[in-house]
Formats: structure tokens, C-alpha cells, sequence
């Protein structure tokens, strides 16, 4: 025998009935809080900011990222 129940309730109200706790007002908290936090970083996300950032490695990392290539080709040509 197959049986099938069909429930018509909101949210909230399955949300009670199944004795789940009430969790909108930390949720409300963490979302003000990411907000805040995404204000504050905004100015980060600058074409300005990021391109400091990335030149801040400098030639350094540009050498290390050749060598790494050079690397990789070179155990691919090994295999072959």
C-alpha cells in the first residue's frame, strides 16, 4: 500500500512543528555583520588597490612562475 500526505504549511509554521529553534535573529546578526565587513573591505577591490597588490610580488614571483613552467615542461618532455 502506497500512501501519500500532502502538508500545507508555511515555513514558519513547519518550523515549530518539527521543534526546530527560532535562528532568524543570529541570522539577521551574521548578515549585518558580512555587510559591515564588505564595506569596509570595498576600497581593496579597487583596479587600483588590487594591481599595488599583485605588484607587490614584483619580478620575484614572475621568476619563480617561469621556473615553475620550465619544470613542468621539462618532466612532460621526460615522459614522452
Amino acid at each position: 500500500m502506497k500512501m501519500t500526505i500532502e502538508v500545507d504549511c508555511t515555513p514558519e509554521e513547519a518550523r515549530r512543528f518539527m521543534g526546530l529553534p527560532d535562528v532568524s535573529a543570529l541570522n539577521d546578526h551574521l548578515v549585518n555583520e558580512m555587510k559591515g565587513r564588505i564595506d569596509s573591505n570595498m576600497s581593496m577591490i579597487s583596479p587600483d588597490e588590487l594591481m599595488k597588490n599583485w605588484m607587490a610580488f614584483g619580478t620575484g614571483a614572475q621568476e619563480h612562475f617561469r621556473k615553475l613552467m620550465e619544470v613542468g615542461l621539462n618532466a612532460a618532455a621526460t615522459r614522452k
